[in-house]
């Protein structure tokens, strides 16, 4: 999965125009809360259409004059120097960012991190010196990275189809996880815990069990095709 589409943690410092007090910019802070309507700044790689983000969680930490240390928790997409902006259009002061760190995306905080210079290491002694051991302790399975997401696992019978990327359908399913809601992301994993594939649900757990069919779309195939055996009907295989 892209890391845009991934929940992040952004932890930065806006910087006023003009005045503002803080009942003012508490209040400020939660009509941003949910889903807002975004349009990319005019320097950004992406087309200039309003388009939709959520903001999970926004708070204020610290305050020096009229420099406010903000953190938010935001969809992926979400441009927090847009935020910081229409921030101030709403206060009436103007606005800016003035700093900006990423803290988490998804499950993965930045104390988590390692230096580029570690991992240029670990690969040198991995290339010359065949030791994989440091390489191991840096570099996680892309499953640990898409822990967030909803889970469902299926049956080594449909692996390869979906590898193909093929939509899921229930026969094919072993497990899934309660509470999924139809157009939220999910992970396609097998039984041995390997993620196959990112995609879209087309149905709750609920109508899912109660209707069976195609209940979730392939966007993202991770692993590789014919990993497992495709299964075919016994005219194909003759």
């Amino acid at each position: 999965m892209e890391a845009h589409s991934c929940p992040k943690e952004y932890i930065c410092v806006l910087r006023l125009h003009g005045e503002a007090s803080d009942p003012e910019v508490e209040w400020a802070l939660s009509q941003f809360l949910g889903e807002i309507y975004q349009t990319p700044p005019v320097r950004s790689n992406v087309a200039r259409r309003p388009r939709i983000r959520t903001v999970y969680e926004l708070e204020l930490l610290e305050r020096d004059g009229r420099d406010l240390l903000l953190r938010m928790v935001v969809s992926g997409g979400t441009y927090i120097r847009k935020i910081c902006h229409d921030l101030g259009l709403l206060l009436g002061t103007g606005a800016h960012m003035y700093e900006l760190r990423r803290t988490r995306i998804a499950g993965k905080t930045e104390r988590e991190a390692v230096r580029i210079q570690d991992v240029q290491r670990a690969e040198w002694l991995k290339r010359d010196a065949g030791r994989e051991e440091e390489l191991k302790k840096i570099v996680s399975p892309i499953e640990d990275f898409l822990s967030f997401l909803p889970r469902i696992e299926v049956l080594d019978t449909a692996v390869d189809a979906i590898c193909h990327g093929a939509p899921l359908a229930m026969p094919g399913v072993a497990r899934i996880e309660e509470g999924i809601a139809a157009g939220s992301r999910i992970g396609i994993f097998t039984l041995k815990g390997e993620i196959i594939a990112v995609g879209l649900a087309l149905k709750s757990t609920d109508d899912a069990l109660r209707e069976g069919g195609i209940i979730a779309r392939t966007d993202r195939v991770y692993l590789p095709r014919g990993t497992y055996p495709p299964i075919g009907r016994k005219e194909d295989l003759k």
